[in-house]
């Protein structure tokens, strides 16, 4: 599908939608089809909550967050996110907090349909202060000590769809991802709907001749869209690099709500779709983010004689 056919399908107004990919993948150019159909009242799902985050937020998209770091990965702050949480300006935005792990297992209940998860992590953590959903059952089964046990458990994250980036599929979907890798796969099976945007569609072959590879199988996809370079400015390992000049921009673009008004209606509102944001970057500028080969080695799975 096109991805304005895909958002068009199956992200709705006051869905849930998870975002995932762990620094490596971001699946930026899907957040800003989003913005440009002018989604209203979600609630956004992603781990690490980042500029395409910030952006949507600002375009007023999302009314809840769900995440366990909010941040400008490692290159300063997101000023939208900071306006909304801290002085509900121009709005206010509910936010839920977990830990990295507590978001884990969030989707790890949701892909596997169970009630809840167990988790040691938040014992002497503040966070059951500020998340109600953070609470302790008795284990079943003693503790160390042999007596009977108390122990955190979060419950499960299902959402309404849930949209990742991966470097290729086929066109059953099939989703190939290698490099940095994050909870992509439980998140497509939490969700009752799942989008993959990939940089290139490849051959039935291509994927069976490296069958490990495939992290996200073709029955848990609902749409497979073609979107090179979507995941800027984040990366896409054997793609392109990081833009890590954009990154340490943001901060002073966010920083300004006017600033990030006029970015949003230049290179959002003002490109009819990621081809176009694309070609308004211009091919020198991706020249600069162009990668070198790094090679695996073949490996040999062997077949019947």
């Amino acid at each position: 599908m096109s991805m304005k056919d895909a958002v068009a399908a199956f992200v709705h107004d006051g869905a849930i939608v998870c975002l995932e990919g762990f620094t490596h993948l971001v699946p930026t150019a899907a957040g800003h089809e989003i913005i440009r159909q002018g989604r209203k009242d979600l609630t956004v799902v992603r781990m690490t909550a980042d500029i395409v985050v910030d952006q949507m937020i600002a375009a007023g998209c999302v009314s809840r967050l769900v995440s366990s770091f909010v941040g400008n990965s490692s290159a300063g702050s997101l000023g939208e996110l900071r306006r909304r949480i801290e002085r509900a300006d121009p709005a206010p935005l509910a936010f839920e907090e977990y830990s990295h792990y507590g978001m884990v297992c969030r989707y790890l209940a949701g892909s596997q349909r169970l009630p809840f998860y167990p988790l040691r992590s938040y014992g002497g953590s503040d966070l059951p202060g500020v998340n109600s959903d953070l609470r302790k059952v008795t284990s079943p089964y003693p503790g160390p000590d042999g007596e009977p046990e108390q122990i955190y458990v979060v419950p499960p994250v299902n959402p309404d769809v849930t949209i990742i980036h991966a470097q290729r599929a086929d066109r059953r979907g099939n989703t190939q991802i290698w490099g940095l890798t994050g909870i992509q796969a439980e998140a497509v099976y939490a969700a009752d709907k799942a989008i993959v945007v990939v940089e290139e569609v490849v051959e039935d072959e291509v994927v069976r001749s490296d069958p490990n590879r495939t992290l996200v199988p073709s029955h848990a996809v609902d749409a497979v869209v073609v979107c090179p370079r979507g995941a800027h400015p984040s990366f896409a390992q054997g793609y392109y690099d990081r833009d890590n000049d954009f990154y340490r921009a943001w901060s002073h673009i966010s920083k300004d709500p006017e600033r990030l008004r006029a970015w949003l209606a230049e290179w959002v509102y003002g490109t009819a779709d990621h081809a176009g944001y694309v070609e308004k970057l211009g091919e020198e500028f991706w020249a600069g983010l162009a990668v070198g080969e790094a090679l695996s080695e073949p490996v040999n799975y062997g077949r019947r004689l």
